[in-house]
């Protein structure tokens, strides 16, 4: 118990410090450039579905940079003959019997006919998984009370906002999910700005950390280079190897 307490202390220290590097940082360590010395080459970069697409947007890009571990939820419309199916404190237990911090990512299952009109995270919701561990929303559809859980420090990224909604009920809780072009299971490591959503698995949390790094100062020094001249045929030289 003393070595996972330890090694829990170690990851919250690693997310932390990959707070430190944006998104797009992320996703050029995890599979943007294959076969790059930095790259991790997890995923195939087109081919598979482990970044979020244009239709996801940050609503507080003021808070910057979130990481954590992804726990899923499936909200639709009220099934009657369900009676004892899974319910908010439900989500509320996976979040708290998480490890910590918590990104929770929503899937709206419900009828393209009203997708676009509900309003399912408000601020009450919002405080609830707050207060179990939650730091930042991920959800394929639009929420509400964006200004009051601006206070919070709560990031949100949503497809839009809406006022109101009607009946929902919780699906499913810490299933595989897709959101907004993201496939995303519970307990890998989603980190997110206002570029959008990245995931990885959880035990390349240090291999993510040391390659951004050594990114970091990479792409530093390349573009002090570009910087420094407006010869075409050197600025090329220092891009070769990733926009050829």
């Amino acid at each position: 118990m003393k070595n996972e307490a330890v090694s829990l202390q170690v990851e919250l220290e690693i997310i932390k410090e990959l707070e430190q590097f944006d998104t797009p940082t992320i996703t050029n360590v995890v599979a943007t450039y294959p076969g790059a010395p930095t790259c991790l080459n997890l995923y195939s970069p087109w081919e598979c579905n482990w970044y979020t697409d244009q239709t996801l947007r940050v609503m507080y890009p003021e808070l910057g940079r979130t990481c954590g571990f992804a726990v899923t939820c499936v909200y639709g419309i009220p099934d009657a003959t369900i009676k004892a199916g899974p319910a908010l404190v439900d989500v509320l237990h996976a979040i708290k019997d998480s490890p910590q911090p918590v990104v929770l990512l929503i899937k709206q299952d419900f009828p393209e006919a009203i997708k676009g009109k509900i309003g399912l995270c408000g601020g009450n919701m919002a405080t609830a998984f707050k207060s179990v561990g939650c730091v930042g929303i991920i959800s394929d559809g639009p929420s509400r009370d964006v200004d009051e859980i601006r206070e919070m420090g709560l990031q949100y990224m949503l497809t839009g906002t809406s006022a109101g909604h009607g009946p929902m009920a919780v699906k499913a809780v810490n299933v595989p999910v897709e959101i907004c072009g993201m496939d995303v299971c519970p307990g890998e490591v989603i980190h997110m700005d206002e570029n959008g959503a990245v995931k990885f698995p959880r035990k390349y949390l240090r291999e993510v950390l040391e390659r951004c790094r050594s990114l970091s100062q990479e792409e530093s020094h390349k573009m002090s280079m570009m910087a420094s001249t407006d010869d075409p045929e050197l600025i090329a030289q220092y891009m070769k190897g990733q926009y050829q």
